[in-house]
C-alpha cells in the first residue's frame, strides 16, 4: 500500500510539473488529442504523404506520425501570436523517433515568418518563408541536426540561409530523441540533443555559421591583375649544370642475364598447356557451323614437378649502366615572388550588426522529404526559458526513453554474440561524437560517410577506426606543421637516384613491356596460361 501510495504521489507529481511547465510555455503541441482542425495539412499537389495521429510504438503516448515511404509531406501549425526572437531568451525544442530508422530523408521543423510574407497555410511547400530552420536531416554523406537562419540582409534587402557549421549528428537508432536549441540574448546558441549540450555557437562569428552573417570588411580586389612579369616558381632547373659526359640517355633499363643457367630438370620438349585428353566432341557440334572441334587444354601435369616447360630464355636483369633521361637539379628561384594574390579593398558590402535581425516566427511548418515511413513528431514547444524546455523532457521525454532503452538492451542480448552488439553501437555512438570534433572541418562528411557504410558491415568496424585514426592524425600533422615544405633538390649521383629513374624510365614503358614478355617466358618459374578455349 505505501510502494502504491508513492507512486501515485510520483505521478501526480509528474502530471503536475507537465501542466505548470506547459502553462509556462509560449506554445506547446503534446498531440494527446487529434492535429485534425489544429495542423492544416497542405493541399500542394506534391505533398501526398498522409499524416496520422498515432500512439509511439510500445507506448501510450500519441505523435504525429509520417505513415508513409518515399513521399512529400507539409503540415503547419499556426500561432496565435508571433513569438518575438529579438529580446530575451528562446528555446525551440521538439521529440522524434525514427521508429523504422531513417536512410533518406529530413526530420526537421520550419519557424514561419509572418503570412505577409506571402504563404498561406493550405498552399505551404518548400518555399514557404522560414526565419529559422531545426532538426535531424540525415541522407548519404549528410547526417546533421540542421539549424538555420534566413536573416536579411541590411543592405541588400535579400533573404540569406547562414547554416550552422559542424552542427551535430543525428542518433543512428529507434529511440526517441529531443533535440533543443536555445537562443540567447547574447547572441550564443546553444544546441542540445537528449539534454545534452552538442554544440555551442555565436551568431555574429564567422567561424560558426557559413557564409557569415557579417561580411568580411575587405575583399580582393575584382579588378586587380597578376602581373605578366610575375614569378611564381620557388625552385627552377640549374641553368649552369650540364648533363655528365659518362651519362647514356639510350642506355636500356634492363639487360640479358648472362650469368642465368637453365634450371636443372627443365622440360624444354614439353609444352605448358596440352589437349584435355577426357574432353569428347559434343554430338552436336556442326563442323561446317561451328568450325573444326578442338580439345580445350589443360595445363600440362608434366610441369607441375618441374621448373618449367617449354623454350628457356635467358632472364632480364637491371642494367647498371641505366641512368635514365639526365634532368638539371632544382635551385631556389632568384626571381621568385611569391604566390601572386590580389590586394584587398574595402568591402561595398561591409555592414556591422550588434545582434542578428530576427524575423518573428508566426507558424510552426513540418516540411520534408522521406524514404521512410514510422517517423513520429511530439512535444513540439517554444519556450522562454530554459527550465520549462527541461521538465518537459524530463516528464514527457525522460521516460519514454529509458522504456526503450531497456528494450533496446534487452533485444540486443537476446541477439546473442556475447553482447557484440551492443558493443559495436558504443562503438558507433564513440565514432559519430568524433566526427563532430570541429578541427575535422572538411574532412568530416567522408568519415560520416565511412561510418555509415560500417554501420551496415560490422564486420569491417576495426579497419573503419583505422581510416579515422589515420584522418585525424593527418589533419593533426597538417594544423601543427602546415603541410609539406618545399625542399632543395641536391645534385646526387644519378645512379643512386631512384624516383628520378622510375620517372625517367616512363618514356622508354614499351620496350620494358616488350621485354618483361620475354622476361616470364624465360624466368625460372614461367609464367602459365589460365584461359582455356571451349
Amino acid at each position: 500500500m505505501r510502494s502504491l501510495n508513492l507512486c501515485l504521489f510520483l505521478l501526480i507529481g509528474c502530471l503536475f510539473s507537465q501542466i505548470h511547465a506547459s502553462a509556462d510555455a509560449i506554445f506547446y503541441e503534446s498531440f494527446d488529442e487529434a492535429f485534425e482542425g489544429s495542423w492544416i495539412v497542405s493541399e500542394k499537389e506534391d505533398y501526398s504523404g498522409e499524416w496520422k495521429h498515432s500512439k509511439s510504438e510500445g507506448h501510450d503516448d500519441y505523435g504525429l506520425l509520417v505513415s508513409q515511404q518515399a513521399r512529400k509531406y507539409a503540415i503547419v501549425k499556426e500561432l496565435e501570436k508571433p513569438v518575438e526572437l529579438k529580446d530575451g531568451t528562446v528555446v525551440l525544442q521538439f521529440e522524434v523517433r525514427l521508429q523504422n530508422g531513417l536512410e533518406c530523408g529530413g526530420a526537421y521543423l520550419k519557424y514561419l515568418r509572418p503570412q505577409e510574407a506571402g504563404w498561406t497555410a493550405k498552399g505551404f511547400d518548400n518555399e514557404s518563408p522560414y526565419s529559422i530552420m531545426f532538426g535531424p536531416d540525415k541522407c548519404g554523406a549528410t547526417n546533421k541536426v540542421h539549424f538555420i537562419l534566413k536573416h536579411k540582409n541590411p543592405k541588400s534587402g535579400e533573404y540569406v540561409e547562414h547554416h550552422l557549421k559542424f552542427p551535430p549528428t543525428v542518433p543512428s537508432d529507434k529511440l526517441t530523441h529531443v533535440y533543443t536549441a536555445v537562443i540567447k540574448p547574447d547572441n550564443e546558441l546553444v544546441i542540445l540533443v537528449d539534454g545534452e549540450e552538442k554544440k555551442k555557437a555565436n551568431f555574429l562569428s564567422s567561424e560558426d555559421f557559413e557564409p557569415a552573417l557579417i561580411p568580411a570588411k575587405t575583399i580582393p580586389d575584382p579588378d586587380d591583375k597578376k602581373p605578366e612579369d610575375w614569378d611564381e616558381r620557388a625552385q627552377i632547373p640549374d641553368p649552369e649544370a650540364t648533363k655528365p659526359e659518362d651519362w647514356d640517355e639510350d642506355a636500356p633499363m634492363e639487360i640479358l642475364d648472362e650469368e642465368a643457367e637453365k634450371p636443372e630438370g627443365w622440360l624444354e620438349d614439353e609444352p605448358e598447356e596440352i589437349d584435355d585428353p577426357e574432353a569428347v566432341k559434343p554430338e552436336d557440334w556442326d563442323d561446317e557451323e561451328d568450325g573444326e572441334w578442338e580439345a580445350p587444354k589443360i595445363d600440362n601435369p608434366k610441369c607441375e614437378d618441374a621448373p618449367g616447360c617449354g623454350e628457356w630464355r635467358r632472364p632480364l636483369k637491371r642494367n647498371p649502366a641505366y641512368k635514365g633521361k639526365w634532368h638539371a637539379p632544382l635551385i631556389d628561384n632568384p626571381a621568385y615572388k611569391g604566390i601572386w594574390k590580389p590586394q584587398e579593398i574595402p568591402n561595398p558590402d561591409y555592414f556591422e550588426l550588434e545582434k542578428p535581425n530576427f524575423e518573428p516566427i508566426a507558424a510552426i511548418g513540418i516540411e520534408i522529404w522521406t524514404m521512410q515511413d514510422g517517423i513520429l513528431f511530439d512535444n513540439v514547444l517554444i519556450a522562454s526559458d530554459e527550465k520549462t524546455a527541461t521538465e518537459i523532457r524530463d516528464t514527457t521525454w525522460k521516460p519514454k526513453f529509458k522504456v526503450e532503452e531497456e528494450k533496446q538492451k534487452a533485444e540486443e542480448q537476446a541477439a546473442g554474440s556475447d553482447g557484440l552488439s551492443g558493443i559495436q553501437k558504443t562503438v558507433f555512438d564513440v565514432l559519430y561524437k568524433i566526427a563532430d570534433l570541429p578541427f575535422l572541418g572538411d574532412h568530416k562528411d567522408k568519415v560520416l560517410e565511412v561510418i555509415e557504410k560500417a554501420e551496415k558491415q560490422p564486420n569491417i568496424t576495426i579497419g573503419v577506426i583505422v581510416s579515422i585514426v589515420v584522418v585525424i592524425f593527418s589533419v593533426l600533422l597538417k594544423l601543427l606543421f602546415g603541410g609539406k615544405k618545399a625542399t632543395k633538390k641536391v645534385n646526387v649521383a644519378p645512379a643512386k637516384k631512384e624516383e628520378e629513374e622510375s620517372k625517367a624510365a616512363e618514356g622508354e614503358e614499351e620496350e620494358k613491356e616488350e621485354k618483361s614478355e620475354d622476361a616470364a617466358a624465360a624466368g625460372a618459374v614461367p609464367r602459365r596460361k589460365t584461359r582455356r578455349d571451349n
